[in-house]
């Protein structure tokens, strides 16, 4: 198998994008973005949240345009009557309109699983809050830097 220039290009492109969000994770602020993240659950929900490794919200670190960007969603759950997902609603805090996708489950007719494109306004941290059949909401959030506006 022989690399071509085009692989080795793609190869450091991936590099150079992985080193830029590990740079990005690891600013000052992104140590009060839990904090930050909790608070806006707390303002839209009136309920507290919880971090969760249960709730997984998959979006690129490094997208060019804010227009489409990817985003996956699942949660780990049973979905029985006893132990399921109700809701998922996901928040942009630098958007125009905060709440960018809601998504209701059934127990036992569906997975707690989507896969879909939002648009973001600029670089942000995505949040994500599952509501649980007892009430609780499990959440995640992730940093995706976006090079153009998609809200405009």
């Amino acid at each position: 198998m022989s690399l071509t220039r085009r692989d080795v290009l793609i190869a450091a492109g991936y590099a150079g994008s992985a080193g830029f969000a590990g740079v990005v994770l690891l600013s000052p602020q992104a140590a009060g973005a839990s904090d930050e993240a909790l608070e806006l659950v707390k303002r839209l929900t009136g309920r507290t949240a919880t971090e969760s490794d249960r709730l997984h919200l998959i979006m690129p670190a490094v997208f060019p345009t804010g227009y489409t960007v990817p985003m996956s969603l699942d949660v780990d759950s049973p979905m029985t009557e006893t132990d399921h997902v109700r809701q998922i609603r996901v928040f942009a805090p630098q958007n125009p309109l905060i709440e960018v996708a809601s998504f209701h489950f059934v127990p036992q007719r569906s997975l707690a699983r989507v896969s879909t494109r939002i648009r973001l306004a600029k670089p942000q941290y995505v949040v994500a809050v599952a509501e649980m059949n007892d009430g609780t909401l499990l959440m995640t959030k992730t940093w995706v830097h976006v090079a153009t506006n998609g809200c405009a």
